[in-house]
């Protein structure tokens, strides 16, 4: 879906925010984007959307390149940002007048994400609307557009605990088999359960792009009453015992803990690079 190759962009010359990523998005998975503040992953979804340029490198969305903002990519592509735009429209007025840029928007799915979120009037002017609600406008139109391409940055920022639950179930009812979704958090424990890939970006370079699955056979999370031998990633303290990432040398079963795999692969850089990079 996403092809990036050798990309490398800066905004200052000399100073360089991504270097050599090459990197793809496939359909049907939701990939989640992670890194520490400032790595580049709004800058990133800029450049796939198209509102970025790539000093070098190439960036393509199936056929389209997203610099040149063509009409089949914009009607096919959905991008949150998280300084959400400003409007005057009520919540009804804003479907009517933006649904008609989305070939594939469904009414019936957006009042069914505004229920599940309990918006029920449709009056309300989104601009009077409180931070956490309207982005969950923002989220519900977002989602019934039915985009190919769908880019949420910091979607859980402002929700409260059931509107994260919320969000969940809306992207689980939303996803098919023909979309592409991205979503740059912080929030890492906001997606538990939801990803199926996960990229993490380090300063200018990658440092993870793996599924789940490739996760889970790599490392083992768990909890552990003593402190293990095994070659480990991370641990801390929890109530219940030492919260572990170790390597999986047996084939182990384990959920995977996405901000634990965040800790891990900050904590032990080298042996992190060991098992997905081969360095």
């Amino acid at each position: 879906m996403v092809r990036i190759e050798n990309l490398d962009f800066s905004y200052k010359k000399n100073k360089p925010i991504l270097k050599e990523i090459t990197l793809n998005f496939a359909k049907g998975r939701i990939h989640g984007l992670l890194g520490k503040n400032g790595v580049g992953k709004t800058t990133l979804m800029h450049l796939i959307a198209g509102l970025q340029f790539p000093v070098n490198g190439t960036i393509m969305v199936e056929e389209n390149i997203p610099s040149k903002r063509n009409v089949n990519f914009l009607q096919d592509l959905f991008f949150l940002n998280e300084d959400m735009p400003e409007t005057e429209f009520t919540i009804d007025k804003f479907e009517k007048y933006n649904s008609v840029f989305y070939p594939s928007f469904s009414h019936s799915d957006f009042v069914d994400y505004l229920t599940e979120f309990e918006i029920s009037d449709t009056k309300q002017k989104i601009s009077k609307l409180s931070f956490g609600t309207r982005k969950k406008v923002y989220i519900a139109f977002g989602l019934a557009c039915n985009a190919k391409l769908t880019l949420l940055d910091e979607p859980t920022n402002g929700l409260d605990i059931p509107s994260k639950s919320s969000f969940r179930k809306i992207m689980q009812k939303a996803m098919t088999d023909e979309k592409c979704v991205i979503i740059s958090t912080h929030q890492a424990r906001d997606l538990q359960n939801l990803l199926d890939n996960i990229v993490i970006l380090d300063e200018t370079s990658l440092m993870l792009d793996a599924t789940t699955e490739e996760i889970t056979e790599k490392l083992w999370f768990g909890i552990e009453e003593k402190v293990s031998t095994e070659r480990i990633l991370y641990q801390e303290d929890t109530i219940a015992g030492l919260a572990t990432v170790r390597e999986n040398h047996g084939g182990e079963e384990s959920n995977l803990d996405v901000e634990l795999l965040f800790n891990a692969a900050f904590s032990n850089r080298k042996l992190f690079n060991e098992l997905f990079n081969n360095k």
